[in-house]
């Protein structure tokens, strides 16, 4: 298990009320407005290189877009741990799930990812535009805490482009400041994670306005 960190200030609540106003307000869209970037969600599990039988949590996972692309890659056998904060949100993958009839192969948690708890260690997670996720060290502590040594991780979400790319970084900024609590870590979003994964690869796409990164969790340190 990885080892808590005493150290660490508690994770904002202003932070929390903000996503949940955020999401809340996005519940009824969201599938809509996510559409154009449906092609980086594909990509993003291609990248996890699923095993039928597996286990993937789906970290921030909305209203569960990404749960028949991982479930046919894992088949009759394989489960999906769906982590989710919003209710309303929630209620969407529910709906989901119900429609799919895969209530045997999905799990929702209704909690944030640093305060999620579930049984067993997953072998892949993926984090898809879940920006305040990954920049928080509690969730990513905890979300590695159930994952496999080796597990592959996969993670996409907004960046900053290069500063002259003056129009990508005005689409950066807009899409920011209605999907995310802060703008802080924008420049290297993946830095939490690039810090904890081994094999940490990058790279970026949409001129800069997106990134994608993998990497393999090589389990708790004894030390």
């Amino acid at each position: 298990m990885v080892k808590t960190r005493n150290a660490k200030p508690p994770v904002s609540e202003t932070a929390h009320r903000t996503a949940l106003q955020q999401y809340r307000v996005r519940a009824d869209l969201y599938d809509l407005e996510l559409q154009p970037f449906e092609p980086l969600r594909l990509e993003a599990i291609e990248r996890l290189q699923l095993q039928p039988g597996e286990v993937v949590l789906d970290v921030g996972c909305g209203t569960g877009l990404s749960f028949a692309h991982l479930l046919e890659r894992l088949g009759d056998k394989g489960k999906v741990v769906g982590i989710e904060q919003c209710p309303e949100m929630i209620d969407k993958a529910q709906a989901r799930i119900d429609a799919m009839g895969v209530r045997q192969q999905v799990v929702l948690l209704q909690a944030s990812a640093e305060d999620a708890r579930w049984q067993g260690l997953a072998d892949a997670a993926i984090f898809h535009f879940t920006h305040d996720v990954v920049r928080c060290p509690e969730a990513i502590d905890n979300v590695l805490a159930h994952l496999k040594p080796g597990a592959r991780v996969v993670t996409t979400g907004l960046q900053w482009a290069a500063p002259w790319a003056g129009p990508v970084n005005c689409f950066v900024m807009g899409a920011a400041l209605y999907s995310v609590s802060s703008l802080e870590g924008l420049n290297q979003p993946w830095g939490e994670l690039a810090r904890r994964l081994q094999h940490f690869e990058r790279h970026d796409t949409w001129m800069g306005s997106v990134y994608m990164a993998t990497g393999t969790w090589p389990g708790a340190s004894d030390t």
